[in-house]
């Protein structure tokens, strides 16, 4: 009894210690850090300018972050569009870990622009038949993703690889 009652304390410790906010990466030496990405376009929740989308030159809107964790490598952000079942108008990677920001119709010139799902790479901005919602995610990497071929494989790969993440959410709707 005594020994069942030694693997159950053991098994009870492993199991609260992988649920605590301290728990394995905490003590594989992990730093937890919350990133905040935002744009000078347009503030979270709120509409995107014309001037990003189809409608208008169809420019990537400026994106700015904080607090990227140390170590962070390289940077990888996928933007896609959850009302129409998550396509992807934007897929950067390779964007150098010590960059905090993508100005206005640069990002593609910063990073390597992977395929979108208009079948061509870099920027594709909204162009949606009703309003819809754009989300915009961050990711901080401790090494670059290699051997891209879509944006669901390079979002595997970064929610594998994440040492943070960052969120920034716009809408449009055409005129």
């Amino acid at each position: 009894m005594r020994h069942g009652t030694r693997t159950a304390a053991t098994l009870l410790a492993m199991v609260l210690a992988a649920c605590s906010p301290a728990g394995p990466a905490a003590s594989q030496g992990a730093e937890v850090t919350t990133m905040e990405l935002t744009s000078s376009s347009f503030a979270d929740g709120e509409t995107i300018p014309a001037r990003h989308t189809c409608d208008g030159d169809d420019l990537s809107p400026h994106l700015a972050w904080t607090d990227a964790p140390d170590g962070t490598a390289a940077f990888v952000i996928i933007v896609d569009d959850p009302d129409a079942g998550g396509f992807v108008h934007w897929l950067l990677t390779d964007i150098p870990g010590d960059a905090r920001e993508l100005p206005e119709g640069e990002g593609d010139a910063i990073g390597r622009p992977g395929p979108n799902d208009f079948g061509r790479r870099g920027w594709g901005g909204p162009c949606p038949p009703a309003e819809h919602r754009y989300t915009f995610m961050l990711y901080a990497l401790g090494e670059p993703i290699e051997n891209v071929k879509d944006a669901d494989a390079a979002r595997r790969q970064a929610e594998d690889m994440a040492l943070a993440r960052a969120t920034l959410t716009g809408r449009y709707a055409r005129p």
